[in-house]
């Protein structure tokens, strides 16, 4: 990853989608999904919303559960980018995606090339170099919004305390000066920024904790900052649409 990316790209790598449907959870960061060859459906599970078919997809910061469905060939690239790295690599504040889904060519048309030519692509390497060089561009063009210092030192509060008041304590500010800041960037309240990052962690220490074979609930809510398991269970359910013990088994997690 190049100098340029590091601060706004989390994670790019190939996926391979099953038969069944992958159920995408609530996270604290922009999700793009590029199918190499045929469109990808997505529904929210707890909307009255039809399904949607995307070319490729861009996913805003959202609280609730959505399941992805490809049809013909299930290959893809995954893009996760930080809340900033919207603005700074697609041109699209993070607050004008929250809670939904959108093309990626309406997102960014500059992009709109990119499942067409990952198709022709014929390794990893390539993909990669492609996609690589697609948001370099993006950055080239939009790095003036990758958004202000305010932002990026709300986001860092926000991550380093569990509670809403001492991250605005940290800053010097009020709740209401960091409210204002925190929804101009992302579209969502400090506190909903913090349950998504508690939920990621609590996320990727169930998952972890499975593949040791060494899953405690009580635990992992004490860890994640859940007032205790019954509080974490709850949460899971209201935010993934499942509790942690179905969703492990979904994920082919546990027996």
């Amino acid at each position: 990853m190049t100098h340029a990316l590091a601060p706004f790209v989390v994670a790019l790598s190939p996926y391979e989608l099953g038969p069944s449907a992958h159920r995408g959870l609530p996270s604290s960061t922009i999700t793009v999904t590029i199918p190499e060859s045929d469109a990808v459906e997505i529904a929210w599970l707890e909307r009255a919303e039809p399904a949607q078919r995307f070319s490729a997809a861009v996913a805003g910061l959202h609280l609730d559960a959505a399941e992805l469905r490809q049809q013909g060939g299930r290959r893809g690239v995954w893009l996760t980018l930080s809340p900033l790295g919207a603005g700074a690599l697609l041109g699209v504040p993070a607050s004008d995606l929250s809670g939904q889904i959108a093309d990626l060519a309406d997102v960014s048309p500059a992009m709109a090339h990119l499942p067409e030519q990952l198709a022709a692509c014929r390794s990893w390497p390539q993909r990669r170099t492609l996609v690589e060089n697609a948001l370099l561009t993006g950055w080239a063009r939009h790095q003036r919004h990758a958004g202000g210092r305010d932002a990026r030192a709300a986001l860092k509060a926000l991550s380093s305390t569990t509670r809403v008041e001492e991250a605005a304590g940290l800053l010097g500010c009020s709740r209401r000066h960091l409210s204002s800041t925190v929804r101009a960037a992302l579209g969502v309240t400090p506190k909903e920024y913090q349950r998504l990052l508690r939920f990621e962690n609590a996320r990727g220490a169930l998952a972890t904790a499975a593949r040791t074979e060494t899953i405690s609930l009580a635990t992992i809510a004490a860890q994640s900052g859940f007032a205790d398991q019954a509080h974490f269970t709850r949460e899971w359910r209201a935010m993934a649409g499942s509790t942690p013990t179905e969703w492990l088994r979904t994920e082919g997690l546990a027996a």
